[in-house]
């Protein structure tokens, strides 16, 4: 059975700093930190492609070939619908016993510019589907080698790559230090705004990178509803309606027959009111003051592709007051082979509860419920909006040392989520003051990002030879 990894509850007695920044060096003699530039998968090592076939027996049929298709299109493409065959690897890798709450597929485009509730620009993590308490060290170690792989592929040469690298794990590491010295409270409401963004950049950036940086913040504040009911609706027999755009966006009106379809419509009205229980009080108010205008399937992401995942098109005062809500499958997250199941029942509370944890602050609508499908199961979803003030990274624009700097943010951010969580005073004693530990993990992104060419090269294999289907990975057809 896998180890239970869950972090000690706050409400337990704790020793004293001094004692848990001990422990922490402690720690250091059975498991060093030079430890961690390991990564000698055994020849025994499970099949990748086998696992990626497991997942996709339980998403739907017709859309598992996206999935692949955006998969072999580059390395860096593969590895960010792996999180579940590195969960696997790093089951195999040392890691200290300190364990903290894991975004569980902590790569680079995970991290971006998100709203607060108060409409100020974060830069935060976003995608908690893996989320679960576990070892510390395997967040970083997703960043780490998601950074290896960018770099890689905009052709960066060894010495760039393992700056890049270390300038990030010593930013999550000075950034613990810095969280182990400071309260609970203190901690709690430490957050990455638009302020200290523009400080770093002033300092660290030349005149370009700092222009992306101006057009990024105020390109992410035009990613809201309002944009979204521009882009991806019409008006159509005198109502507001989802555009089709199969296999990408398809319309409930195309899923079920007529004769289903109010019966259906119905189903999707139940799911909005049981999930506002899950809510505060005060946004079941603001929700209750919406109506369900038009729902559709929407493909997302590429480790997601193939999950259930729902646009509901939500009016408020009028038709051109909208509100885009997600609901979006939640199955058993990938590290729970390896770390233990949850202690929620349902996965949809799973996510959210991880990502209310992790996160400064959290979309004002993030809820779950449990609904029936077309086939009659029953499944977890979450729902938050579809897009609020978000802003993605372009690593493939990005300049060594703007992928650098960018490295460093997602460091800190991390940190600041595990410290939220895990004993950050004892993580920081482990990590300690030398670079150790940075060294480390820039040996063992290497490696992996070799792991995960080979992987890579196996899934366009098996697609080649008709092992697994394919389709244009752009939803075309």
């Amino acid at each position: 059975m896998p180890q239970d990894r869950r972090p000690a509850s706050r409400t337990t007695p704790r020793a004293t700093p001094a004692e848990r920044a001990a422990a922490g060096r402690a720690v250091r003699r059975r498991v060093p930190r030079s430890a961690h530039a390991v990564f000698e998968p055994t020849a025994r090592r499970f099949d990748p492609l086998t696992v990626l076939e497991t997942q996709s027996a339980a998403r739907v049929p017709d859309l598992v070939p996206l999935r692949y298709g955006r998969m072999t299109e580059s390395p860096f493409r593969f590895y960010r619908g792996a999180a579940a065959i590195m969960a696997a690897d790093l089951a195999g890798t040392p890691d200290s016993g300190i364990t903290a709450q894991l975004c569980g597929d902590a790569h680079l485009l995970n991290f971006r510019l998100l709203a607060s509730p108060e409409r100020n620009l974060l830069f935060d993590i976003n995608d908690f589907d893996e989320t679960l308490p576990g070892p510390w060290e395997w967040d970083v170690k997703r960043l780490a080698a998601s950074l290896v792989i960018a770099a890689r592929a905009n052709g960066f040469p060894d010495r760039e790559r393992a700056r890049l690298v270390r300038a990030s794990v010593r930013s999550y590491r000075k950034s613990m230090a810095q969280y182990a010295r400071m309260g609970n409270l203190e901690v709690w409401y430490a957050r990455i705004d638009e302020a200290r963004l523009r400080a770093v950049a002033a300092v660290q950036l030349a005149e370009r990178g700092r222009e992306n940086l101006d057009r990024a913040l105020v390109k992410a504040r035009t990613r809201d509803s309002r944009q979204v009911l521009g882009k991806l609706t019409e008006w159509s027999g005198g109502r507001r309606r989802i555009v089709s755009d199969p296999p990408l966006v398809v319309p409930l009106t195309e899923l079920v027959p007529d004769a289903e379809r109010i019966e259906t419509e119905e189903r999707f009205r139940v799911l909005l009111r049981r999930y506002a229980r899950s809510l505060p009080s005060d946004r079941r108010a603001l929700l209750s003051g919406f109506r369900l205008a038009d729902v559709a399937r929407k493909v997302v992401g590429v480790g997601s592709v193939g999950t259930r995942c729902w646009v509901l098109l939500l009016l408020g005062r009028d038709d051109d007051d909208p509100l885009f809500l997600q609901a979006k499958e939640a199955d058993t997250s990938v590290l729970a082979d390896h770390v233990g199941t949850s202690r929620y029942r349902n996965q949809g509370e799973r996510v959210v509860a991880g990502q209310r944890l992790m996160q400064a602050t959290s979309d004002i609508f993030l809820g779950w419920e449990r609904a029936e499908g077309f086939d009659g199961r029953r499944r977890d979803f979450y729902l938050r909006q579809l897009r609020d003030w978000k802003g993605i990274a372009e690593p493939e624009r990005m300049t060594p040392q703007g992928l650098t700097l960018f490295g460093e943010v997602c460091g800190a951010t991390l940190a600041r989520a595990h410290a939220r969580s895990g004993d950050r005073i004892a993580i920081a004693g482990y990590l300690g003051k030398g670079d150790a530990f940075d060294r480390a993990l820039g040996v063992f992104a290497e490696a992996y990002a070799d792991r995960n060419e080979r992987d890579h090269e196996a899934l366009v294999a098996a697609v080649r030879a008709g092992r697994l289907p394919t389709a244009d990975p752009s939803g075309t057809r």
